[in-house]
Parts: structure tokens; C-alpha cells; sequence
């Protein structure tokens, strides 16, 4: 069913149900005052008569003896301190269903009335009138009552109340124009409450129904770059809100997307690029094998080392690749090992050694630790990073004499690995980034060492997956120092 049906339907339901309703109540409300007022005249009693009671009737009944006491309060406060005076305003209040209380200082010296201790200790405090005489208190004290207060001072100069009390029992012949006017305001009240309620339907549904609509054709049409604002929180708010959420995601896995293939397209450029210069190489050398250039057994070997090397940085490349596929959909094959970390780590240094003594490279190796000390880690994953902070260090070297020296400290619950080397260093704006993925500090340098852009960020991403930390310091000219933590092994004692 359509929503304009739907509210032409409530439309009725508003206006005809209720006033049918009021209808019946108004009559009932009619024949509870015709017994109020036999009630008046000596009639049974009736116990629900106090639903048709009203205040502003209530208060006509005494208007004339209020004018009366409080022109007494201004000329003669002292009657007041007289009980005959006292009660024959008391008795003419008796007859409109009223009573008489004063009260001196903090005593009542005057009650007309039987009145319930409730109400007798809650009368209102002496300056609470501001004394309007159409103004009253109504009071649910055991009785229903109202409460009409007088302040003034006494001769005395004590401060002083007057209070008239009429029993809410009471029913005034007015109460027929009343019920008359009530059935006519209720019934105009219904119309327009009817009208104003079906405006609202119509502005709290349509309204957002069509944003949704203008929403999900901008979503059809491939814009995401809106905003769907909620106007309430009823069922059509929430899910304006869900539709919202649901943009934002929207928006957040096409913006991660497009990164993602960014990377990738970076990511293969780099390496296409660098596989260029090895394949040439490799190119080149073959042709010299084939064309007889290479003439003597130490040329052919020559030759053949150096296809052997530009093929091994092919394969570290591709690898690097690989690893990179496997590091953005987090599936890095781990296999974790206790190590001792003495040992191993002089295996390290022994491998490492000899390829940079190929290369010119001093290296220098300092283990503070405890020749028992153990770690958790993958040794494969770990040697990986030490080769790629090394590896990277040797690419950046601007002296004649290339140094690096690797210490292992013990720093309480974990090693720390301090890879230091002389190199030209990395500038103060470019050290917080290293560590991203294919961030260069300089494109042009970067280009001609070769590299995929994506080492620091492995280095990082397999450091953090053991449990630790990776940062690094730099000084230009001077060299750079790698830092990485990895958490010791320590036995559980059993219970």
C-alpha cells in the first residue's frame, strides 16, 4: 500500500475514532455534573464527581469573601486574633463547600475545619502568595483541595496567613456552558491535531523516502560523494542512517581499492624497471659467451659470474613480489622457532660477511647478550629483514670505505638489534616514512640503485608480526643506525 493511501487512511482514523470517543465522554461528563449538582442540593453522594471539577469555577466561588479578608488584612489585621470574628467568616465560607485556617509565626491559631494532618503540614510557606485572587493552589493531601493564601503582618508585627480551603467536590451550575464550550474546543481541537499530525506523517516519510531515492541513484550511478542526513529517530531516521554507514563503507573499499591498484601499478613499474638493467646484462654477457668474446677459460667464468649474480638480484626481486602479493592479504607463511640468539645470529654475520667482502664492506659484530638468551621467531622471516636493512645500507654508501656494525643488546624482556653503517644518511623530512610502502627519499639515486620500493615496509611488517619494534636514526653525511626489539623466550614456571 502506497504511503499517501496509507495516510489518507490515519487521516480518518485520527478524526472520526477519537471524536466518537470524546463524543461519549462528553456525555458521560454531562450526566456526572447533573449528579453533582443533586449533590449540591442534599442528593446521594457521589465518588467520581471530582473529574469534572475546574480550578477557575472553583475559584468564583470565594472570590467575594477573598476581597473581603484581604481588605481586612489591610485595615484591621487585628480581627484576625478574634474567634468570633474568625468564625463567622467560616461559617458564610461553609456554605460554598469552603473552610478558614490562619496561621501566626509558624502555629496555626485558627482551623475551620476537620483537616488531615497532610495538609495541615504542607500549607504553603508564609510570601509563597503572590496575591492574585484568581490564583490558587490544588493540593492532593488525602482530600482534593485548593488552596487560596493571604500574607500579611499582625499587630504585633509577626508574619501571618489566611488561607481559604474549598473541598474540589464542589459543582457550580456554570458547569453546563462549560461542558458546551469543552464538546466544541475538543472538537476543533481533533480537526486540527487530525490535520497537523497528517502533515507530519507526510513531511517525516516523504521527505526522507526521497532522499533515499536521490541516495541510491547517485550510488547506480557511481557517486559516492554525498552526505544523507537523518531528520529523525524513528524507523526512516535509522535507516537513513544505515544508508549512510553503508555510502561510507562504499566510499572507504573504492578509495582502498583504488590505492591498492595504485600500489600494485607502482609496484610492477618498480620492478619492471629494474629488471631491466640484470636482463640486459644477462643479454649481453650471453651474446659475448656466443659470439666468442669471452676467448679465455677466466673471461668465460668472468662472464658467467656475472649472469649468475644479475640472475640472483632477478630472483630477489621476484621474490620480493611475492612476498609483497602475500604481506597485503596477510597470509605471510610463519614458522616460529625458539633460537638461540648467539648462534644464530653468528650464522647471520658469517653469510654476511663474505658477500660484503665481495663488495668492499667492512662489518663488525657485537653480541652483549647471554650466550643462553632465546627468542621466539621465524628464522627465515628474521634473516630476511637483516638482509634487506643491510642490503639497503650497502645500496646508499658515498664512501670510498663502506662500514657496518651490527650489535645485539639485552634490554630486559626483549634483544634489541642495532644495524649501523656509514652511509650518506636520510634527511630529517624524510626519516618518519621510511618505513612506507614505495616511498623514496630520492627518485632519481633510487632509480639508478635499483630496488622495488617495498623493502623497509617487509622489514617493518614481519618485525611487527613477531611482536616488535622497528625505528631508525639518521644523521646526514654521517651514516644511519636500524633498530628492531623482539621479545625474549621465557619458560613458565608450572603450578
Amino acid at each position: 500500500m502506497k504511503f499517501r493511501n496509507k495516510i489518507i487512511i490515519s487521516f480518518c482514523i485520527i478524526l472520526f475514532v477519537p471524536l466518537v470517543l470524546a463524543t461519549g465522554v462528553i456525555v458521560g461528563f454531562q450526566k456526572i455534573q447533573i449528579k453533582m449538582i443533586e449533590q449540591t442540593y442534599g442528593v446521594e453522594n457521589s465518588d467520581y464527581g471530582y473529574l469534572s471539577n475546574s480550578v477557575q469555577l472553583l475559584n468564583r466561588f470565594t472570590k467575594d469573601i477573598y476581597q473581603e479578608l484581604q481588605a481586612t488584612t489591610e485595615r484591621a489585621a487585628q480581627k484576625f486574633e478574634k474567634k468570633e470574628y474568625l468564625d463567622q467568616m467560616n461559617a458564610r465560607l461553609e456554605g460554598k463547600a469552603s473552610y478558614l485556617i490562619v496561621r501566626k509565626g509558624g502555629e496555626l491559631s485558627y482551623i475551620g475545619r476537620n483537616a488531615s494532618t497532610a495538609l495541615l503540614t504542607q500549607l504553603p510557606d508564609y510570601g509563597s502568595s503572590d496575591g492574585n485572587i484568581n490564583a490558587g493552589v490544588y493540593m492532593d493531601v488525602g482530600e482534593q483541595v485548593l488552596v487560596k493564601q493571604i500574607d500579611f503582618h499582625f499587630p504585633d508585627k509577626s508574619e501571618g496567613s489566611v488561607f481559604i480551603v474549598t473541598r474540589m467536590e464542589t459543582v457550580v451550575p456554570e458547569i453546563k456552558d462549560l461542558a458546551i464550550d469543552a464538546i466544541i474546543s475538543i472538537v476543533v481541537i481533533l480537526i486540527f491535531t487530525a490535520c497537523m499530525l497528517s502533515a507530519w506523517i507526510h513531511t517525516s516519510l516523504m521527505k526522507p523516502i526521497k532522499n533515499l531515492q536521490l541516495a541510491a541513484q547517485n550510488i547506480k550511478e557511481g557517486n559516492l560523494d554525498f552526505t544523507i542526513e537523518a531528520e529523525g529517530d524513528d524507523e526512516i531516521g535509522e535507516l537513513c542512517k544505515d544508508f549512510e554507514e553503508m555510502r561510507q563503507r562504499l566510499k572507504e573499499s573504492t578509495e582502498e581499492k583504488m590505492r591498492a591498484e595504485q600500489e600494485s601499478k607502482t609496484l610492477i613499474s618498480n620492478i619492471a624497471h629494474d629488471l631491466k638493467t640484470p636482463i640486459t646484462a644477462v643479454k649481453g654477457y650471453a651474446e659475448g659467451i656466443l659470439d666468442g668474446v669471452a676467448d679465455s677459460p677466466e673471461k668465460r667464468e668472468k662472464y658467467l659470474r656475472t649472469i649468475y649474480n644479475k640472475a640472483s638480484e632477478m630472483d630477489t626481486l621476484i621474490n620480493e613480489l611475492t612476498l609483497y602479493s602475500k604481506i597485503d592479504t596477510n597470509r605471510i607463511p610463519y614458522n616460529f622457532a625458539k633460537i638461540n640468539v648467539s648462534g644464530y645470529f653468528e650464522d647471520c654475520i658469517e653469510e654476511l660477511g663474505l658477500d660484503l667482502e665481495a663488495k668492499n664492506v667492512g662489518l663488525a659484530y657485537f653480541n652483549y647478550t647471554d650466550e643462553d638468551t632465546v627468542i621466539i621467531a621465524d628464522p627465515e622471516q628474521l634473516r630476511r629483514v637483516i638482509n634487506n636493512i643491510v642490503g639497503n645500507s650497502c645500496k646508499y654508501f658515498d664512501k670510498q670505505k663502506g662500514l657496518i656494525n651490527i650489535r645485539i643488546k639485552d634490554v630486559g624482556d626483549f634483544i634489541q638489534v642495532e644495524i649501523e653503517d656509514n652511509g650518506r644518511g636520510i634527511a630529517p623530512r624524510d626519516l618518519p616514512y621510511i618505513f612506507d610502502r614505495f616511498y623514496r627519499t630520492d627518485a632519481s639515486r633510487n632509480s639508478a640503485t635499483g630496488g622495488s620500493g617495498i623493502g623497509l615496509s617487509i622489514v617493518k611488517k614481519i618485525i611487527e608480526d613477531h611482536g616488535g619494534k622497528i625505528w631508525a636514526t639518521s644523521k646526514e653525511s654521517i651514516g644511519t643506525v636500524m633498530y628492531f626489539v623482539i621479545r625474549k623466550y621465557q619458560e613458565v614456571p608450572n603450578e
